[in-house]
């Protein structure tokens, strides 16, 4: 890959990639390391690099697949150190300036509260919420990125959503 293409994929799909990398690993600092290192993994792979369909779906299965590893890594360091790592939260909000001030407030609330509510889905069925909902990939693309069968992504989309029901029914 040459530092054009990268800087290309860097200015088109960055910004998206970014906010992945921030849902995934749920903190900063973790989704610097993250964004960082998955450019620096395309550079390294240079020509090997073949990307035919969607670049930022190509993008999204480097960054989860590093993740999946850097979890695993720390996983087995904790089991043997007895050590368990700390996950920093950050914090979002959205706001819609047509509404008054209290329908601003409750919907922020609601917001965080369901952000929260998703932060706390095991990763099975975290990841593909993330990316049907905030990325905008079809069932087929998050089949194909996580390597299972779309039934697999749509059963785990819909066993998320049961989770998620359950919880916010008594909050909101």
């Amino acid at each position: 890959m040459k530092q054009e293409e990268l800087e290309n994929y860097i200015y088109t799909y960055g910004k998206d990639l970014y906010s992945f990398c921030c849902h995934v690993t749920r903190s900063r600092q973790e989704a610097d390391d993250l964004y960082q290192d998955t450019f620096l993994k395309m550079y390294e792979m240079g020509e090997k690099v073949v990307i035919r369909s969607n670049p930022k779906s190509f993008l999204m299965s480097v960054a989860l697949n590093l993740y999946r590893n850097h979890k695993r890594k720390l996983s087995v360091r904790s089991r043997i150190t007895g050590v368990s790592v700390a996950v920093d939260e950050a914090a979002d909000s959205v706001a819609d300036e047509k509404q008054g001030m209290e329908d601003l407030v409750v919907a922020k609330e609601e917001c965080l509260l369901v952000r929260e509510m998703v932060r706390k889905l095991p990763d099975k069925y975290r990841i593909p919420i993330l990316l049907y909902y905030m990325e905008g990939l079809s069932i087929a693309e998050i089949a194909a990125l996580l390597q299972m069968s779309e039934n697999t992504v749509k059963t785990r989309m819909r066993r998320a959503k049961k989770i998620l029901k359950e919880r916010l029914e008594g909050q909101l």
